[in-house]
Formats: structure tokens, C-alpha cells, sequence
């Protein structure tokens, strides 16, 4: 589960850093330095808000886990993340215009916003990575679960979570790549 909340937060991170880096060269509408203090403002904001809205529903869904049965079907990190990353393409495009088109009139705030969207999405899976070493358990989402998009982990469809060891599959808790041990 945490594979599909932190998908979404490496785009819009590098995004929104390249749109508020680009908005600063331009003087825009309002002038530079209240376009960065809005965005500092938006990227406090809109962090918290991505970090913090439909947590009681995660908390919920965590409640109600069950042990994965043999025909839940799951998927690996690297398929997830691209499913998601493609079926998100053009409203990343889209956000990413329409930070560049803001920067005309205060610059950097969009861009800024979209990174703080970004990190508080990874400031969610990180949340999730605690609970999921907490209990030992990876989460996952059932596939046919998801939305067509490949997104909405919490959404109205997921009936509940399915929880394997911690050793399973090719992500760690919270999401992240899982680093195999050097050799010896």
C-alpha cells in the first residue's frame, strides 16, 4: 500500500523543484520574493494536507488487516509504481503546466506547491513504513482493488488490506526499494 502513495510523490517532487526553479527566473505579476514566500507558504501547506487527509480511513483499513491468501493477487513494486506513473501522465503534465503558467504571475508558488504535495505524499508512506514495521508486516493492496489508474489505495473499492512478512516481495516498508545484502 505504501508502494502506491509513495509512486505518485518522486514526480510530483521533481516536477514542482524544476517548475519553482524556472518560475524564479521570470519576475512575474507580484515580483519574486512574495512569489517565493507564497510558495514556502503553499509547500508548508499543501505538504500537511497530503500527508494528513484520508488517514482515517488508512487507520481503518489497517485495523482490518488479513494474512494474503494464495489467490490475492499482488504485484511487485516496480510494476506498481509504473502502473501508476502512466495512468497519472497527463495530470502531472498538467499540474506541471499550470505551475509554469502561475510562474508568470507569482513565481515559484506552483512549483512549490507541487513539491510539497510531493513530499507529503512521502511523508504518508513513511507514516505507513512505521505501522508496517510496528506490526511486521507488509501491506498491500489487491490489485483489482485499485482504480484504473493504478492509484487510490485508500478509495472507496479496497475492502480491506492483506499483510504478508516483512520479507516478502521487493519493497521494504514504506515503500522503498528493498536493498539486498552485499555479498560476502
Amino acid at each position: 500500500m505504501a508502494v502506491v502513495v509513495r509512486a505518485g510523490a518522486a514526480p510530483l517532487w521533481w516536477l514542482g523543484v524544476f517548475a519553482a526553479g524556472t518560475g524564479v527566473l521570470v519576475p512575474g505579476v507580484t515580483g519574486r520574493r512574495i512569489g517565493v514566500l507564497t510558495g514556502a507558504a503553499l509547500f508548508l501547506v499543501g505538504g500537511a494536507a497530503a500527508a494528513l487527509v484520508r488517514r482515517r480511513r488508512y487507520t481503518a483499513l489497517l485495523r482490518g488487516v488479513v494474512r494474503a491468501g494464495r489467490y490475492d493477487v499482488l504485484q511487485d513494486r516496480a510494476v506498481t509504481v509504473r502502473n501508476w506513473r502512466r495512468g497519472h501522465r497527463w495530470w502531472l503534465l498538467l499540474a506541471f503546466v499550470a505551475a509554469l503558467g502561475g510562474s508568470l504571475a507569482v513565481p515559484a508558488a506552483g512549483g512549490m506547491l507541487l513539491a510539497g504535495l510531493g513530499a507529503g505524499l512521502r511523508l504518508k508512506a513513511a507514516w505507513l513504513g512505521r505501522r508496517e514495521r510496528a506490526g511486521e508486516t507488509l501491506l498491500w493492496v489487491r490489485v483489482d482493488w485499485l482504480d484504473r489508474r493504478g492509484g487510490g489505495p485508500a478509495g472507496k473499492a479496497v475492502k480491506g488490506l492483506r499483510g504478508t512478512g516483512v520479507a516478502a516481495g521487493d519493497a521494504a516498508p514504506g515503500g522503498a526499494r528493498r536493498r539486498t545484502a552485499a555479498p560476502v
